[in-house]
């Protein structure tokens, strides 16, 4: 594995821990922002049992940057008699590059490049269940289910159900753009942001007397867990209240019956309408109401 993809996710989960539990002997490749064909080739051996792709999907590196594109290493694979695997860590299923997002890896593109083993998540970008999810060649999945762990680890029936719901929702793009939150999230329009914003701005200017309300153009942060250093058009509500705080206002908001999370900029409280449901905001309006009145 390249020494550019040992990452770490949530909860100190580190590659190379991962590696060890396994009994696995982790070889890195490369450096941190350079590796190429000849790194892999070079080390492998007569004990190298696979090759491992990790997609940079909670991080970026930038700058003076080499890697080796899955098909590459594919082909490294294939030439010296070793499977290759590709943690996508999360599974996209829906083409972002029209809505531009370019570098989340579509699973039925990677599959299609021959990869032995492709690992992603059934939550994040997938929009379902917590799981992780394991596809690639028959003979290698058959192995893996086999293995006296994959009983202890497998999924319960309610999960299994509920990821089902999720893949035949994604059996038709429109229908998954839709109704699956995340995507709706991600891919919604800027009249429909606008208009929310301004329907969440005149419904705050008409029952809370103290606030200073307005919209403005700004950007959201898609994530760091899923697609980082994304940024996407959308429209902010900001709020001043008049006797108190932007610290004070945001807190409020923050610790009511109805938790609503908040950013602050230059003194004022930031909604952004991208993230509120439309069923959200009576809601909304609700926690305002209760937090500064």
């Amino acid at each position: 594995v390249s020494r550019g993809e040992l990452i770490e996710i949530g909860g100190a989960f580190r590659i190379p821990d991962v590696m060890l539990q396994s009994g696995a002997l982790l070889k890195e490749v490369g450096t941190t922002n350079k590796t190429n064909s000849g790194d892999y080739e070079n080390a492998v051996g007569e004990q190298t049992a696979l090759l491992l792709k990790v997609h940079q999907s909670n991080y970026k590196v930038i700058g003076f940057t080499e890697d080796v594109s899955i098909g590459e290493l594919v082909g490294i694979g294939k030439r010296m008699g070793v499977p290759v695997m590709f943690d996508l860590g999360s599974g996209c299923f829906t083409d972002l590059r029209p809505y531009g997002i370019h570098d989340e890896p579509l699973v039925h593109e990677v599959v299609s490049k021959g990869v032995d083993i492709v690992t992603f998540s059934g939550d994040k970008l997938l929009g379902g269940p917590q799981a992780g999810i394991i596809v690639g060649r028959k003979e290698l999945i058959e192995r893996i289910a086999r293995h006296p762990l994959a009983r202890a680890v497998r999924i319960d029936k309610l999960t299994l159900a509920a990821l089902e719901a999720t893949l035949l929702c994604h059996a038709d793009p429109e229908k998954a753009r839709e109704t699956i939150p995340v995507l709706r999230t991600l891919l919604q329009g800027d009249e429909v942001i606008k208009r929310r914003a301004k329907k969440i701005q005149l419904l705050i200017r008409r029952e809370v007397r103290n606030a200073q309300v307005s919209i403005e153009k700004d950007e959201s942060q898609a994530g760091g867990g899923s697609l980082p250093g994304v940024y996407l058009p959308t429209y902010v509500v900001t709020l001043k209240v008049k006797g108190m705080t932007a610290h004070a206002v945001e807190q409020r908001l923050r610790r009511g019956d109805v938790a609503v999370i908040t950013r602050i900029r230059a003194g004022t409280v930031v909604i952004d309408a991208r993230t509120i449901r439309d069923s959200e905001v009576k809601p909304l309006l609700k926690a305002i109401k209760e937090a500064i009145c």
